[in-house]
């Protein structure tokens, strides 16, 4: 690629994504498995996992060579009565992220990192149709107006208070999944406002082609994230009524290159586009299956560098 890409991680790799579940591994794990796989860096999880005292886990990054690419708010955004909670993750998430060394800015970069990702989550009657655009409810257009202005409220706060670009993350079991809601998205949110990541994996499940949904947004892509899909397992869940994790801990997520994703063609893309900066790997799993974290990482990173995403830290 002619512009420099950062390979990094997520926590959600070792299955880290509910904070209350009890079968997490420990924050320090995560950043040892992460620099010993060889990567710069990674996101900070969900909101209540890591530690958010700059000193003592800034050290803890600094001594693995580690640096925080984006934050992560991962929570309802659809209910006015969550925008203060919404609004306290904000402020703490970048106070945070930004009290902590810079990441590496790439010369294509668009928007410097650290990142605030967002994302919708929460709903049961979206989290049991996952994939399913034919059956998932909409928000009518007044509940729909008040998830923007929770969007609007955490991206200015973001910007304006700690020059924080916000990242929206369309997300499977999300109100912001399928392509109408993408679209609708894109309209409502200015891009001076907040930006996208756009997930291979995610866009994938919801039924649209990550190739073709990275052109239409390309200029409100900021961050993008990767995942690949085993095609076996997504047949099977797509035939239950299951919860997306559920689906995940079934292993319907699997090590970039293994699954049905067109690497090759969004290669060539980024390629022509000149895209530069951060891309994340994820693959969200059950935390009891860890056994095999790293050797997925692995497996990822010698795809990515065989299939020509070369640069810093790759």
């Amino acid at each position: 690629m002619s512009a420099t890409v950062t390979i990094t991680c997520a926590p959600c790799c070792w299955g880290v994504d509910d904070v209350a579940s009890p079968h997490l591994p420990v924050w320090e794990t995560v950043l040892d498995e992460a620099a010993e796989a060889g990567f710069g860096g990674l996101e900070l999880g969900p909101y209540g996992y890591m530690p958010l005292d700059p000193n003592r886990t800034g050290e803890a990054l600094q001594k693995r060579a580690l640096s925080i690419v984006a934050g992560t708010i991962f929570d309802d955004l659809v209910s006015p009565g969550n925008r203060d909670n919404l609004l306290k993750q904000t402020e703490e998430i970048c106070a945070f992220i930004t009290a902590l060394p810079a990441p590496h800015r790439h010369p294509d970069q668009r928007f410097a990192a650290p990142y605030l990702t967002v994302m919708d989550w929460g709903h049961d009657e979206r989290d049991y149709t996952a994939g399913h655009s034919d059956r998932a409810p909409r928000l009518d257009d007044e509940r729909w107006a008040g998830m923007m202005a929770n969007i609007h409220a955490i991206a200015e706060l973001a910007r304006d208070t700690y020059n924080v670009r916000t990242t929206i993350h369309p997300h499977a079991g999300g109100y912001i999944e399928f392509a109408d809601e993408l679209e609708r998205l894109a309209q409502d949110i200015p891009a001076d406002l907040a930006g996208l990541c756009l997930d291979t994996g995610h866009l994938a499940y919801a039924g649209m082609d990550p190739v073709t949904a990275l052109k239409r947004y390309w200029d409100r892509v900021d961050y993008i994230h990767f995942k690949d899909i085993d095609p076996v397992i997504f047949r099977e869940v797509m035939g239950e009524r299951i919860r997306f994790f559920d689906a995940c801990a079934r292993g319907v997520m699997c090590p970039i290159g293994t699954g049905n994703i067109d690497y090759q063609a969004i290669q060539a893309l980024l390629s022509e586009r000149g895209y530069g900066g951060y891309i994340t790997i994820e693959q969200e799993r059950d935390p009891r299956n860890r056994a095999s974290v790293q050797g997925d990482l692995a497996s990822s990173r010698r795809f990515l560098i065989e299939a020509g995403f070369e640069g810093r830290n790759v």
